[in-house]
C-alpha cells in the first residue's frame, strides 16, 4: 500500500452558512474523497475524531505494508529483479530476444551478480492494452529494472513515464517510443535496415519494374521505420521503379497478413495467373512468411523478386529454394544480451549510451552458409531456453 499524500480541505455550502470539510486521501492507484455534511460544531468534532482515526489507520497500515513488502524483497527476490517485455512472444524473433536476454541473466549471475530476469509479454503484437497491463503490473511489484519492446510508439508513453516516476529505470529495444524518459534505446537502426532491403531488390529488378510493399502495422515504429528507409532508397537511387502499392497492412497475426498478401495481389493478377509487379518487399517476419505463403500458393514464386525481413526456419527454406531473393536481418540475441547488460551497468551507476545499434545484413543465397549469416539466419535460442 502507498500513502501519497492526504489533504482536508473545507467549503462553503451554499444557502448553510456553514463550512464542510472535503478529505481526499491520494494514493499511488486510486483517490478516495470523502465529503461530510454536518449541522454544528459538536457533530463536526466527532467527525473530524472519526476521521482522524481513520487517517492514522491507514498510515500506518501503509507503513507496515511497507515494512512487509520490503523484509520479503530481503528474504527471496534477487537484489536485481529485471522484467524483460516483448512485443509479443510467438513470433522467432521474440524467442531470440528471450535467449538474449537470458544469456545475460547467465553470465552475469557466474560474475556473482544476484539477478534474475523476468520474461512476461502479450500474446499477439496487437494488443497494446495487453502490454500496458504487464507494464504497470511490473511496477506494482517494485522490479529493479524494464527493459521494453514497445509495440506502440505512443500508447506506451505513460507506463514508461510511470515507471520512472517511481524510481524504476527503463532501457527499450527494438522499436522505438515517442519519449525520452527511457535510459537508453538498443535496438537495429531499422532506417538503415529498410533501405537496405531497397537496395536489395533495386539490384535485382535492374533497377526498373513496379514494386509492391506490403507494410506491417501501424504505430510500430520499428517497421514504419523500415518501410520509409524502402521507399526513400528506391526514390533517391532507383527513380525507374513504380512503386505501385505501399497503404496495405499485414497486421500483427501471418493469418491477418496471409489476407493482406491476397489482397494486396489481387489487383496485380492477370488471367493467365501471372502478375503484373516485378517486385515485392515485406518488413517483417510475418509479413514475409505470409505473402511467401500467397505466392506459393499462386505457384509465383521465384518468378516475382521477393526482399523480405527476419528470419524463421521456413524462411531460411524459402532462401535457399530460391522463392525469396534477400532477407534483411538483425541481431535479436544480441539485442536481447545488450539490452539487460545495459540495464544492469546503469543500475550500477555507470554511464551507459542514450542509443546502441546492434546492426543488420542482408542474407542471399550466395552468402547464406558463411558463418555470420547463418548464426543470423538459424540463431542457437535452445541453448539458452532449453527448448
Amino acid at each position: 500500500m502507498f500513502l501519497d499524500y492526504i489533504v482536508v480541505e473545507e467549503f462553503l455550502f451554499k444557502n448553510a452558512g456553514l463550512r464542510y470539510p472535503l478529505l481526499t486521501i491520494r494514493r499511488r492507484i486510486f483517490t478516495i474523497t470523502v465529503k461530510i455534511t454536518f449541522q454544528g460544531a459538536r457533530i463536526m468534532k466527532k467527525i473530524f475524531g472519526i476521521i482522524a482515526l481513520a487517517v492514522l489507520t491507514v498510515i500506518v497500515g501503509s507503513i507496515g505494508c511497507k515494512k512487509e513488502d520490503a523484509q520479503k524483497k530481503e528474504a527471496g527476490a534477487a537484489k536485481y529483479q529485471i522484467a524483460v517485455i516483448p512485443k509479443g512472444t510467438t513470433h522467432v524473433f521474440w524467442k531470440s530476444i528471450h535467449a538474449g536476454a537470458v544469456k545475460a541473466e547467465q553470465e552475469l549471475k557466474a560474475s556473482g551478480l544476484d539477478i534474475e530476469i523476468i520474461w512476461k509479454g502479450p500474446l499477439k503484437e496487437d494488443d497494446r492494452e495487453s502490454q500496458i497491463r504487464v507494464v504497470e503490473d511490473f511496477i506494482t511489484l517494485g522490479v529493479t529494472g524494464i527493459v521494453l519492446a514497445p509495440l506502440d510508439d505512443a500508447a506506451l508513453r505513460m507506463p514508461v513515464k510511470d515507471a520512472v516516476n517511481n524510481g524504476i529505470p527503463v532501457v527499450i529495444i527494438d522499436s522505438g517510443l515517442k519519449s525520452e524518459d527511457y535510459t537508453s534505446f538498443v535496438a537495429t537502426d531499422n532506417y538503415v535496415g529498410g533501405r537496405k532491403g531497397g537496395q536489395r531488390l533495386g539490384e535485382l529488378l535492374g533497377g526498373k519494374g513496379k514494386a509492391i510493399l506490403l507494410r506491417y502495422q501501424e504505430g510500430s515504429a520499428s517497421t514504419m521505420k523500415r518501410e520509409k528507409g524502402f521507399l526513400d532508397v528506391l526514390k533517391e537511387e532507383y527513380p525507374d521503379i513504380e512503386v505501385v502499392s505501399s497503404n496495405q497492412y499485414g497486421g500483427a497475426t501471418t493469418e491477418s497478413a496471409y489476407m493482406a498478401s491476397e489482397n494486396v495481389l489481387a489487383p496485380f493478377r492477370t488471367p493467365d495467373g501471372a502478375l503484373t509487379v516485378d517486385g515485392i518487399f515485406c518488413p517483417n517476419e510475418s509479413t514475409t512468411f505470409a505473402m511467401l505463403r500467397a505466392l506459393q500458393e499462386s505457384r509465383l514464386v521465384g518468378k516475382i523478386k521477393f526482399v523480405g525481413f527476419d528470419s524463421s526456419e521456413r524462411l531460411v527454406q524459402g532462401l535457399r529454394d530460391g522463392e525469396i531473393h534477400g532477407l534483411v536481418l538483425q541481431d535479436p540475441i544480441n539485442m536481447g544480451y545488450l539490452g539487460v547488460k545495459t540495464m544492469v551497468a546503469h543500475l550500477q551507476g555507470e554511464k551507459v549510451t542514450k542509443l546502441t545499434d546492434t546492426g543488420s545484413d542482408v542474407a542471399t543465397l550466395e552468402n547464406m552458409d558463411d558463418p555470420r549469416m547463418k548464426s543470423l539466419l538459424e540463431p542457437d535460442v535452445k541453448k539458452w531456453l532449453n527448448e
